[in-house]
Order: C-alpha cells, then structure tokens, then sequence
C-alpha cells in the first residue's frame, strides 16, 4: 500500500460515533460526536461528511479500519457490519482493531484498560475485572484520537488477514424474551 492511499477508520464501541481519513501520516479530515444511542442512524452519514471534508469518496479508500471493541455488544455490531460491507462493495480490505491496540499505540504506559458497566473494566489479557483491581490502569483516548489511531494501525496492518469481526469479553445484557412465542394461525 503506497503511503499516501487513503485510509478511513471508525469506531462506535462506546457512547460516541467517531471516523478519521488519513492519507500517509496526515489526517485529512475528522470527526467525532457523542451519543448514548443512535449510532445506526448516524454512522453513515458521518462517514460521508469526513470523506467530503477530506475531498475524498468512496472510490478513493484504499482501507478500511474499523474499531472492534471490546464495548458496547451493540455498538460494536454496527460498525464491524458497516466496514465488512463496505469492504465488500468496495472490493478493498477491512482490518479490524482492538481498543486495546489503540490505547497501546497511543504511547501511554499503564494495562489498557477499558471502562464496562458496574464499576467494572475490561483489560487486555481478556479479561472483564473489577476497576479498582488494575493498579495502573490506561484508559482508551478520545473518540476523535481513537478513529485516528485505528485509521493508522489499519494502515500498517499487513494484507490478507481475517475480515474483522467484534471482540466481546463479555455476554450482550440483553437477554431473549421468556414469553411463550406467538399462535401462527392458518388460513383454512
């Protein structure tokens, strides 16, 4: 890969929607937003106006890097099924990066160490522990920091790999419905 292809990356493991486009070492164009909900809805768009604000289009993606938690179970899901099929209809590849490389990349010491509900973290070995339990702990960077930094590492990753897919530690708090499923009624 030549050092100035283009290279978007995203990530929506956490209550934000964030995307970078980077070409060699510059970043071109930037965003990031907050948000408990709705990531869905908003991913997409927000991939268009970086790659505008970056005079770029889809066309011009020569990557795709896309943040694979671990996270939000749902969050995760969308922004691992938005690069797969883009990946796709591109016909470029999809490297998927963990928090945990991110944070390590970002040149802090300490465990990486990712913030998940009550009170608890998970931390690199996988494992989901309780916060007060890591001495030493480095928390994931900025959405916008984050993006960026999935952007690059997807750029150095080497060609071939396994399309991404999420890292879960953790089962989805969601839990099946326990009512009985519905009578189908026959039309005769």
């Amino acid at each position: 890969m030549a050092s100035d292809d283009l290279v978007l990356g995203f990530d929506t493991s956490a209550a934000h929607c964030a995307a970078a486009l980077l070409a060699g070492d510059r970043v071109l164009a930037w965003r990031a937003e907050e948000m408990g909900r709705g990531q869905a809805e908003r991913l997409m768009p927000l991939l268009g106006a970086v790659l505008a604000e970056g005079g770029a289009t889809w066309r011009d993606l020569a990557r795709i890097g896309v943040g694979i938690g671990p996270g939000n179970f749902t969050g995760i899901r969308i922004a691992v099924a938005a690069a797969r099929g883009l990946a796709l209809s591109l016909e470029i590849p999809a490297i998927g990066v963990s928090t945990f490389d991110a944070i390590r990349a970002s040149g802090g010491t300490g465990t990486p160490a990712v913030p998940a509900p009550r009170g608890m973290v998970h931390v690199a070995t996988p494992a989901l522990v309780p916060a007060e339990s890591v001495a030493d702990p480095l928390g994931p960077p900025t959405p916008a920091c984050l993006a960026q930094l999935i952007a690059k590492l997807a750029q150095v990753a080497p060609e071939g790999g396994p399309p991404p897919a999420p890292l879960y530690l953790r089962p989805a708090d969601a839990a099946p419905a326990r009512d009985a499923p519905p009578v189908i009624l026959d039309d005769a």
